[in-house]
C-alpha cells in the first residue's frame, strides 16, 4: 500500500481532531456501553482456547457467570501457560500462536515478565496510542503537533530470540520494540523517530549522544519520554546547541511533552523550565499489559479511561485485596459501571493478548465516573504498611513534593522502608527510613533533621492511619537519609533498570531496596 503525502497525514490528522473534540464534548461517554460490547467480543473469543474453557467460558456467556467462574490471574499464575504458548502451542489464552513478547518487570524488584503481544493486541495499542495523541490535539486550540515529528525516548527496540523455545520462533523484548516493528509505514515515514537504527540502540549514553546528532535539525512538535531521561536529553541537547536556554531555542514548534509512567510532580518545575515556556504537558496511562487512559481535560480532572479500545476493565477495592486469597475474591471485583469516585481499587484487565481478569498491580481512583476519569496511585507491592499504616506510593511523593515544595529543593530520586523494632538495640518501636537525593547546588541547604518532622507532619494530614499510629505511640518520627549525588543511578545500574522506561520503586514493606542503599552509601542502619 503506497504511503500517503505528508499533507494528506495533516487533512487526516485534522478531520479525526474535529470528531473527537465532538465526541469529547458530547452529554455522554458511551464508556458503559464501550465496555459491555468489549466484554462480549472477549469473552466470546475466551470461548475458542484451551485454559478460559477449563474455567466454564462459553461463548455468550453474561458477566454474572463470568464473575462467578473466572479467577483472578496474577502472572504467576499464568505462568504455565505463558511457558506453552511460547513453545509454540496454539489456542492456549487466544486463538492461535503467539511469536512476539513484552517483557515487564513492573515497578517491583520480582521476576521478569513475558507478557504475550498478538496482532489484536498490536492493534489495540495502535487505536490507543492514537486516540490519546487525538485527546491532546482536541483540548489544544491551534495545534499543529500532527505537522512535524514526533521524538520517542523509549527503551530499544531490538528483539531477541528466546533461545529455549527452538524450534518455534518466539522473540522478547521491550513493548516499544514490538510495537516499532508494527508502525503504519504513514507513522515511520512522517512522524516517528528517532529511527529504526537509533531506537534500537541498547547503550543509552550512545543512544541520547546519537539521539542529539540526528534530532536537532529537525522539525520535532512532540517528545514523548519517562521524565528523568527527558531531563538528560535535554541537558545533552542544550549543551550540543552551546548552551540553549531550552528545548524551543533549538525546536522553536516543539509543543507537546507526553509523559506516562511516574508521577510528574518531583520534575514538574524544571521540566518545565528546559522545555520551554509554551510547551503543554499530555499525560498518558500505558503498561505493557495495555494502554489504559489518557488526559483529555485539564491535568487536575485525571485520566481519561480508554473504554472503547479493545480492554475490558475491572476494579477491586484496595481494602479487600489480598494476593494469597485471590480465590476468595471473584465476586469482590466490580465492572465499570459500578465504581465510585475517591474509593482506591487494584486494577484488573481483560485483553485480546489472553489476559484474563489479570491483576496488573496498580491501583487508581477514580475523579469522576462520567466521563470515567481516574488517577494511578501506586502498585499493590509499592505499599508501605508494615506497621498497619497503609500509606501509598502517592501520598508518599505528595509529601515529599510539598516539602521540597516549601523550601525551594528539587528531587532526582527517593525511596522509603521500614526501620523495625529490634529488642537486641534498644529500638522499641518502628518507623520510616527516607532515602532522599535533591538536585544541587539549592539556595537553602536541605538536611534530614529538618525534613523528617515536615514530612511526618505532611503524611499526617495525608492518611489517617499514618496520623493514628504516629500519634498512639505506635510508629516512631521518620528519619531521612540525604544521599550524595548518582546513588539511585548506582542502583538502578546495578539491577539492571537504568535506561529506558524502567522506574525507581518508591517503597517497600522490607527492606530489601534500602538495605543496598546502604550497601553503596556505606550507611548501616542498626535494627
Amino acid at each position: 500500500m503506497p504511503v500517503p503525502p505528508k499533507f494528506l497525514v495533516n487533512v487526516g490528522a485534522s478531520i479525526l481532531t474535529a470528531r473527537m473534540r465532538s465526541r469529547l464534548r458530547g452529554k455522554k461517554s458511551g464508556a458503559v456501553p464501550a465496555q459491555e460490547k468489549t466484554f462480549r467480543q472477549l469473552a466470546d473469543t475466551f470461548a475458542q482456547t484451551l485454559l478460559w474453557r477449563e474455567h466454564g467460558m462459553e461463548a455468550g456467556i453474561n458477566y454474572k457467570k463470568f464473575r462467578e467462574r473466572i479467577p483472578l490471574y496474577s502472572y504467576e499464575d499464568l505462568v504455565p501457560a505463558i511457558e506453552r504458548m511460547k513453545f509454540g502451542e496454539a489456542d492456549v489464552l487466544w486463538p492461535g500462536q503467539c511469536a512476539f513478547y513484552a517483557i515487564s518487570s513492573g515497578t517491583t524488584a520480582g521476576r521478569t515478565k513475558y507478557l504475550p503481544i498478538n496482532k489484536p493486541m498490536i492493534a489495540h495499542f495502535r487505536k490507543a496510542g492514537l486516540d490519546s495523541l487525538l485527546y491532546y490535539a482536541a483540548r489544544t486550540p491551534r495545534t499543529r503537533v500532527f505537522c512535524g515529528r514526533h521524538l520517542f525516548l523509549g527503551g530499544s527496540t531490538a528483539l531477541a530470540p528466546i533461545e529455549d523455545v527452538r524450534p518455534f520462533a518466539a522473540y522478547a523484548g521491550d513493548l516499544s520494540g514490538i510495537s516499532a516493528l508494527h508502525l503504519p509505514p504513514w507513522v515511520e515515514k512522517h512522524l516517528y523517530e528517532p529511527g529504526a537504527g537509533i531506537a534500537g540502540m541498547t547503550d543509552w549514553p550512545e543512544k541520547i549522544q546519537a539521539i542529539v546528532a540526528r534530532t536537532s535539525p529537525l522539525d520535532i512538535t512532540l517528545l514523548a519520554g519517562i521524565p528523568s531521561w527527558i531531563l538528560i536529553l535535554a541537558e545533552a541537547l542544550r549543551a550540543q546547541a552551546g548552551g540553549a536556554q531550552n528545548l524551543q531555542a533549538i525546536w522553536p514548534h516543539l509543543e507537546c511533552l507526553v509523559h506516562g509512567g511516574v508521577p510528574l510532580g518531583p520534575f514538574e518545575n524544571e521540566l518545565r523550565a528546559v522545555l520551554g515556556p509554551t510547551v503543554n504537558f499530555h499525560e498518558v496511562y500505558p503498561a505493557s499489559e495495555g494502554f489504559i487512559a489518557a488526559q483529555d481535560a485539564d491535568s487536575a480532572a485525571g485520566l481519561r479511561l480508554l473504554a472503547d479500545a479493545g480492554l475490558f476493565f475491572e476494579f477491586l477495592p484496595l481494602s479487600e485485596f489480598d494476593e494469597n486469597r485471590l480465590t476468595l475474591l471473584v465476586l469482590q471485583a466490580v465492572p465499570l459501571e459500578d465504581v465510585k469516585p475517591g474509593v482506591d481499587y487494584v486494577l484488573l484487565l481483560s485483553t485480546p493478548a489472553g489476559l484474563c481478569r489479570y491483576i496488573v498491580g496498580d491501583v487508581v481512583r477514580f475523579i469522576s465516573t462520567e466521563p470515567p476519569r481516574l488517577i494511578y496511585v501506586g502498585r499493590t507491592k509499592l505499599q508501605l504498611s508494615a506497621f498497619g499504616e497503609h500509606v501509598i506510593e502517592k501520598e508518599l511523593t505528595d509529601a515529599l513534593l510539598a516539602v521540597c515544595h516549601h523550601h525551594g529543593w528539587t528531587i532526582i530520586n527517593f525511596h522509603v522502608a521500614p526501620i523495625f523494632a529490634n529488642a537486641a538495640t534498644g529500638r522499641k518501636r518502628g518507623q520510616h527510613e527516607w532515602w532522599v537525593e535533591l538536585k544541587v547546588p539549592t539556595i537553602e541547604t536541605p538536611t534530614g533533621p529538618v525534613m523528617a518532622p515536615e514530612i511526618d507532619a505532611e503524611l499526617k494530614r495525608l492518611n489517617d492511619d499514618y496520623e493514628a499510629k504516629r500519634k498512639g505511640g505506635g510508629l516512631d518520627p521518620p528519619v531521612v537519609r540525604l544521599v550524595m549525588p548518582g546513588v539511585f543511578e548506582h542502583w538502578m545500574r546495578s539491577v539492571g533498570k537504568w535506561g529506558g522506561q524502567n522506574k525507581m520503586p518508591r517503597c517497600r514493606s522490607d527492606r530489601e531496596i534500602a538495605d543496598q542503599l546502604a550497601e553503596i552509601t556505606r550507611f548501616h542502619t542498626e535494627n
